[in-house]
């Protein structure tokens, strides 16, 4: 057993390199209110704001620790298998040890989130409860093939509506619309994962949404999620809901269209074909959402 307690292995172990994946929802609606804002009086608070971007922060460590230690005690990940953060697979860390670290963070998120609902309203107390079973119970979902769905809903419209309430007391439902195509690239980094393990998850006896539809038709879905959410923003603009200035976005096509070259290269029987899609993918949800967001704060001042 190597030492379990350098930091540097204790920070590894959450995977933050992942963190966009919940931040950027969260951010997205922090800047869709500034925008609102901007334009319409309305009573925010700021602070409710950033401690709802810390909250979907610190359940989306809870649930990549207990995902880590359910799919290293189920078979699914092993020396010979892609992704995870590594610490159960190289031995760093026991079991047990990263479980509990993992239900730290679950009740430290519940904390701050029944402080936020004592200060706002029974709404967000349906988001959290979403929010603690979705970290919880991933793995559940993902072995039943229904991991992809999850993702979709929870790192998206879950996080963005459950942010804009708790900084408006408000539900608008145009900020669900500003989440889809960040969901949708989310869902494509678990999915290019899936594809990639499709033969070791095979093995592990669990059934992804991507064994469920086979390699071919994962390929399609992996490039169809990628341009729909580049759809999806050009229809927000038509439709009014942002500024035009915000298809400057499309500076990242070029990522999202390379991307699903390599995606034609998979096969279940030569995974490191698309070894890094998953990192890839990960990467042009960030330039994605970072652009997105900036736009959005832009657009405010026009």
């Amino acid at each position: 057993m190597k030492n379990e307690t350098t930091l540097k292995n204790w920070i590894v172990a959450v995977r933050p390199w992942s963190f966009p994946a919940s931040s950027m929802p969260a951010l997205v609606a922090f800047i869709y209110v500034f925008f609102l804002s901007r334009h319409n009086p309305i009573d925010v608070n700021w602070l409710f704001g950033a401690l709802s971007i810390i909250g979907a922060v610190i359940f989306q460590a809870s649930g990549n620790l207990i995902s880590d230690y359910f799919d290293y005690q189920r078979g699914v990940d092993r020396e010979d298998t892609y992704g995870s953060s590594r610490m159960l697979v190289d031995k760093v860390f026991r079991p047990q040890a990263i479980l509990y670290y993992g239900l730290s963070f679950l009740l430290a998120g519940m904390a701050l989130g029944l402080f936020l609902l004592s200060e706002t309203g029974t709404p967000l107390l349906y988001i959290g409860i979403a929010g603690v079973i979705a970290s919880v119970f991933y793995y559940q979902f993902k072995y039943r093939a229904l991991g992809d769905f999850l993702i979709f809903v929870v790192y998206g419209p879950l996080i963005a509506l459950g942010t804009f309430y708790a900084m408006t007391s408000a539900l608008d439902w145009k900020i669900v619309a500003l989440s889809l195509p960040l969901s949708c690239i989310t869902v494509d980094i678990l999915h290019a994962n899936n594809t990639r393990d499709i033969a070791h998850d095979k093995r592990a006896r669990i059934k992804t949404f991507a064994m469920l539809i086979g390699i071919r038709a994962a390929i399609i879905e992996y490039k169809a999620l990628l341009y729909t959410a580049y759809l999806l923003l050009i229809v927000l603009v038509a439709a009014g809901i942002l500024h035009w200035i915000t298809l400057s976005v499309l500076v990242t096509l070029p990522l999202a269209m390379n991307n699903c070259r390599i995606m034609e290269k998979a096969a279940i029987d030569q995974p490191d074909k698309i070894a890094d899609l998953d990192v890839r993918t990960a990467q042009l949800q960030l330039a994605f959402s970072g652009i997105f967001s900036g736009l959005i704060f832009i657009s405010a001042w026009l």
